[in-house]
């Protein structure tokens, strides 16, 4: 008996082959706060909304952008996530972006982005690479692409971690002058002593030096309604304590208490020894004579062996 064949033409099309118009959306990023680098935002967000409205076959659905956040992990990133939630609620058909760099440099967080979106029927389109993800070669390319990008970032955390570490061991100073009582940035960068913060650190010195406990101390603070370091109203024990028992306020400086354990996590972890350390001495004025803090520690021993 002869086989026969017979076709059945498709009756659903896929949208993808559709001739529709589909609805575009451009991700626009910069990782800085550096003035050149909000240009070249400003510039993405100009250069994509006329791109999409220019297209006769898109249809313009918005730019969603994120201004100086760190491109190695999407936690932090509001307006991508927005994106990306828009898109799998069926408002957004093509996302357009710069670069694979631009939409993340950490390769699972951009392929695992790029094939939920898929699953949901969203194209991404990545310029500078030319790449689509319906592309049959574009998961391939994603790849590589997004494994360079992530090895980048790599190597840019080790360059800014050198630096870092130069500096420690030249033995310059700095803390986060917005969060630490008693000193403001100098012309050169360097620690100069606030007097009238400066006399909050050496009454809670003297404070704890006469007995008070540091819950007391900080009860106390919050009375008489002193900003904490960070600007706040509530003082915490842990604050105080961190105020006693800091070396910078008797003029020193302890190097690299804490170092970066994975660049595209950022988790950070205090140093118990696992990379090195350097103890600057006199590096800058001092608040409290070096004697004192010293009878300071002397004491919370004390109360911790009592």
């Amino acid at each position: 008996m002869a086989l026969r064949v017979m076709e059945i033409p498709a009756t659903i099309k896929n949208r993808a082959d559709e001739a529709q118009t589909r609805r575009a959306a451009a991700y626009a990023r910069v990782s800085t706060n550096h003035e050149e680098q909000l240009t070249s935002y400003a510039e993405q967000v100009g250069y994509y909304t006329d791109y999409i409205k220019e297209r006769p076959d898109l249809e313009f659905a918005g730019v969603y952008t994120d201004e100086g956040i760190s491109g190695t992990s999407t936690k932090h990133r509001e307006g991508f996530k927005r994106m990306i939630a828009d898109a799998l609620a069926g408002k957004i058909d093509l996302i357009i972006t710069k670069s694979v760099s631009r939409f993340a440099r950490n390769t699972i967080d951009s392929l695992t982005t790029i094939r939920l979106l898929k699953e949901h029927n969203v194209e991404c389109y990545f310029e500078k690479e030319n790449i689509h993800t319906f592309d049959s070669r574009g998961e391939l390319l994603l790849t590589i692409m997004a494994g360079i990008a992530q090895e980048e970032s790599r190597s840019i955390s080790q360059n800014c971690t050198w630096g870092q570490r130069k500096r420690f061991a030249d033995g310059k100073v700095t803390v986060p002058f917005k969060r630490f009582l008693g000193y403001d940035r100098g012309e050169d960068g360097s620690l100069v002593v606030n007097e009238k913060e400066a006399a909050i650190v050496r009454k809670i010195y003297e404070m704890f030096l006469d007995g008070a406990t540091t819950y007391a101390i900080a009860k106390t603070l919050t009375a008489e309604h002193i900003p904490t370091p960070g600007g706040k109203e509530v003082w915490s024990k842990n604050v105080v304590k961190s105020i006693l028992t800091n070396e910078k306020y008797k003029g020193d400086a302890l190097l690299q208490k804490v170092f970066t354990v994975d660049y595209l996590t950022k988790q950070k972890k205090k140093n118990e020894g696992e990379v090195t350390r350097y103890y600057v001495e006199g590096s800058h004025k001092a608040i409290i004579p070096p004697e004192v803090w010293e009878r300071v520690q002397a004491e919370f021993e004390r109360r911790r062996r009592g």
